[in-house]
């Protein structure tokens, strides 16, 4: 039993598998930030885009 313990702590198989989870946990959380940074930006843009088309269009 001491001996698969040993080979169990020092075996390092997993923890590449840990590292690559993280990084992907760490990408997903951006991904998410970015989502939703850009949904205000982009609402913001077409209700200006919308303001602007009605004005010319009174205008004209």
């Amino acid at each position: 039993m001491h001996t698969l313990m040993k080979a169990f702590v020092r075996d390092e198989r997993g923890v590449s598998a840990m590292e690559y989870a993280v990084l992907a946990g760490i990408v997903v959380l951006a991904l998410g930030a970015m989502a939703v940074a850009f949904n205000d930006n982009a609402s913001a843009m077409f209700a200006n885009l919308f303001t602007q088309a009605t004005t010319a269009q009174g205008k004209a």
